[in-house]
């Protein structure tokens, strides 16, 4: 049986990876959470590693707001994971890029225009040559709702007060979908960036509604607006790579919240 090592194993991915994983014949272990172990400490991150002797090990963790998480907790990892001869899987996101005209693709260059995006892509860059960066969009879909939806069900239910963007475009991703896309390709030996998202590209206006009406709210409820500077604006990922590489179905969010 092969071993899995996820950090943020509490997390909304990294739940659905340790269901997923278990179901799909991996040991599964890793770290809960930052009240079980700082990813930032180097040692303690290094001494769990090793203590389960695994093959690959899956970084999830991270936090929106804390840039030395997000870098010196991958540092920390992805240092565990070469210490226990494991291969390192990274999960980066779509906001290292700020802008495109066309859908980006491994080649094109970041240029994060938020601290988070900033400090995603500096986690990335700490990353070994023989990682594996996965770069992905929105997440939802789960046993619960994810942030995502929440936000759209409170304001379509009129217990929140937001404008979605309309134009900040993401491909939003099936939790589950990523969760075995990951499986699979850490199962492989890729290395680098890959790009794997949902299907459609929407503003978040058109994700918000397609949220509400899965969840039996009034679409029509929800209000857009214009993002202000400093915001992404068309980060739609081009996948087809992954695609090619992929047993996977990479959905789109037309078809999944459609179902």
């Amino acid at each position: 049986m092969r071993r899995l090592f996820v950090t943020g194993l509490g997390g909304y991915l990294g739940r659905e990876l340790g269901r997923r994983g278990a179901a799909a014949g991996w040991e599964v272990s890793g770290i809960a959470g930052s009240a079980q172990l700082d990813v930032r400490d180097a040692d303690a991150v290094l001494a769990a590693v090793v203590a389960h002797a695994p093959d690959v090990v899956v970084h999830t963790a991270y936090r929106m707001d804390d840039a030395e998480v997000n870098v010196e907790g991958t540092r920390a990892v992805a240092a565990a994971a070469a210490g226990a001869g494991a291969r390192l899987v990274h999960l980066s996101t779509d906001v290292v890029f700020g802008d495109g005209e066309r859908p980006l693709t491994e080649e094109d260059p970041p240029g994060p225009v938020t601290a988070y995006g900033a400090s995603k892509l500096e986690a990335e860059r700490v990353c070994p040559r023989e990682a594996l960066i996965v770069r992905t969009s929105l997440l939802y879909g789960g046993g619960q709702p994810s942030t995502h939806e929440v936000a759209a069900i409170e304001a379509a239910a009129g217990r929140r007060e937001m404008a979605f963007f309309t134009d900040e475009v993401r491909c939003p991703i099936a939790v589950g979908d990523l969760a075995d896309a990951v499986l699979e390709l850490a199962a492989g030996d890729l290395a680098g960036p890959l790009h794997v998202a949902g299907a459609d590209a929407l503003d978040r206006l058109e994700f918000a509604r397609l949220v509400a009406a899965r969840h039996g709210r009034d679409p029509g409820a929800l209000r857009g607006g214009m993002g202000g500077p400093g915001r992404p604006k068309r980060l739609a990922l081009d996948c087809t790579r992954a695609h090619g590489l992929l047993q996977t179905r990479l959905r789109g969010a037309r078809e999944v919240l459609g179902e």
